[in-house]
């Protein structure tokens, strides 16, 4: 039996047809132990009854925002604060268009907005609504401000559409409920910082240097720490990999802005630095473009500020836990391991990016783990599963 007891969720169901499963949900929800509040806003109602909700919940159904009783005791603020969990099932277009821009003009979307607590959001809709441009950047925005968002599936809609926009099934979103607190448990209270994707370093304003990176290794680890409770920040050069949910994430260019964005979450509990930092950035900048009718530009470059070095040496921004990646073409384990000791990080994880191995823009990747202590060969895994990994030593090491 899935365990939820001692759970306090609050379930928000907004106005589509898809309420009905929500009704299912409640059910599997207090048969799992957890004590559920439900809000319905006004055009759930016209698909559920208060009086079918209370009787399930077995507590009050809240729908009015202008509630005297309630608002006496500030009830939109206390809603969220007493919760482990919000849950938005179903979260209809309309919904997630105004937790993406901070509209609060009801108890649902004020409640949302004034929450400090875990959002997960449980999509459902037409088709062609979920995969307007609008909505998908809707979602967007809300999984960058660390909302989880669960599914919608692929299938036949009340409308009579067949597509993505389906709501989950009540047993699934009930899995997916235990699963998000059973992970939350081994990293919770812990903050996490994660680097990832590549920095660009402008020649003229069109132009610039780069590093070779997708980004995936680690946009996967601040994924997994997320999951397993860590509050997370992932500061990310260029990229076109998905934010993951509940996951805070920083936009970056140059090194420059990524140091900025490290020192503006340090110090944290842990510091991952996967990102590929450009090493030099070019000494002399064009404030316009240059132009292909000169002569070949000689371009004049310096070196970056090592990022890592930076904040592992100042105590005031130091991780307590600090762990860096090293990419290498050959020779692996030797400059490994002297990039280990002239960092000074507490772990490293070496991986061989030579055209062999096709670890650019590809889902697996093959490590090399460095402590100060041992030396550990990982099999060839997906990045997730080498985030997972991580995450789990990462626990072991506070536990």
């Amino acid at each position: 039996m899935l365990n939820l007891k001692g759970k306090n969720i609050l379930l928000v169901i907004s106005g589509g047809i898809a309420a009905y499963k929500s009704l299912e949900l409640i059910r599997s929800l207090k048969k799992s132990g957890s004590n559920v509040h439900v809000i319905l806003t006004q055009s759930a109602k016209e698909f559920v009854t208060e009086l079918t909700v209370s009787q399930l919940s077995q507590n009050e159904v809240h729908t009015n925002l202008f509630d005297y009783h309630s608002e006496l005791h500030m009830g939109h603020i206390n809603l969220s604060r007493t919760m482990d969990l919000i849950v938005v099932a179903p979260a209809t277009a309309n919904i997630i268009a105004k937790m993406a821009n901070g509209i609060a003009d009801d108890l649902a979307s004020t409640t949302l907005l004034a929450s400090n607590k875990p959002i997960i959001i449980v999509p459902a809709m037409n088709p062609q609504m979920y995969q307007n441009a609008i909505t998908k950047n809707n979602i967007k925005k809300i999984r960058e401000n660390g909302i989880y968002v669960f599914g919608p599936s692929h299938g036949e809609t009340a409308c009579g559409e067949n597509g993505m926009g389906r709501m989950e099934e009540p047993a699934d979103i009930l899995g997916y409920i235990v699963e998000f607190f059973q992970k939350r448990t081994k990293l919770k209270n812990k903050t996490a910082f994660v680097t990832a994707g590549p920095t660009i370093e402008p020649i003229d304003p069109v132009r610039y240097i780069t590093n070779n990176s997708s980004g995936k290794q680690g946009y996967a680890i601040a994924a997994s720490l997320s999951q397993f409770g860590a509050k997370t920040t992932l500061i990310s050069g260029p990229s076109n990999e998905p934010i993951p949910d509940g996951v805070k994430c920083i936009k970056i260019d140059t090194a420059k802005q990524m140091l900025d964005a490290v020192q503006s979450v340090s110090p944290a509990d842990i510091g991952i630095f996967a990102a590929a930092v450009a090493d030099w950035k070019v000494k002399n900048y064009s404030n316009q473009k240059i132009k292909k009718d000169r002569s070949v530009p000689s371009l004049e470059l310096t070196e970056n500020t090592n990022i890592i070095k930076t904040i592992v040496n100042n105590p005031n921004t130091k991780p307590k836990l600090a762990i860096g990646f090293a990419a290498e073409t050959e020779n692996l384990i030797e400059n490994a391991k002297n990039k280990l000791e002239k960092v000074n990080m507490d772990w490293l994880l070496a991986n061989d990016v030579s055209e062999k191995n096709n670890v650019f823009n590809g889902d697996d990747n093959t490590i090399v783990f460095f402590n100060k202590s041992n030396t550990e060969n990982w099999k060839k895994m997906s990045k997730m599963d080498v985030a997972n990994k991580l995450s789990n030593l990462i626990s072991e090491y506070f536990e």
